[in-house]
């Protein structure tokens, strides 16, 4: 079971979203669309912990994300892991990723609401191209 992303598919890391998979409180799989900044083989998000993918990771860090290849079909790249969750109090993840995203998060944010960083460090990792 591989671990590590593979060379040939690290571009993919570059893409602008990704689908991130949790478990709802009823076992059901609950699928977003997200930002995220990736560092060597894990991939960090920062989320607002209003929302209901960071409580359903709080009771259940296990997670999916999964980058589609824009360029078609045929290619994609998914990370199974646990999901290890941070406070983000002072912003400076968000910022990070807010300046990928050319966005400012805490405008995102209401106020009293917080932000964490989520990072997937794989504990599988399925790379296909179906075009081999």
């Amino acid at each position: 079971m591989a671990t590590n992303i593979p060379e040939d598919f690290r571009d993919l890391l570059t893409i602008p979203c990704a689908t991130l998979a949790t478990i709802d409180p009823h076992g059901r799989p609950q699928l977003t669309e997200v930002w995220f900044l990736a560092d060597g083989d894990s991939v960090a998000l920062s989320l607002n912990t209003a929302r209901q993918k960071v409580k359903n990771l709080m009771k259940r860090p296990q997670c999916a994300l999964f980058i589609l290849d824009p360029a078609g079909p045929f290619r994609y790249l998914e990370l199974r892991g646990d999901a290890e969750i941070t406070p983000d109090d002072d912003y400076e993840f968000a910022d990070k990723v807010g300046a990928k995203y050319e966005a400012d998060l805490r405008r995102m944010d209401q106020p009293g609401q917080k932000r964490v960083v989520v990072t997937i460090r794989p504990a599988r990792v399925n790379a296909v191209d179906m075009r081999r």
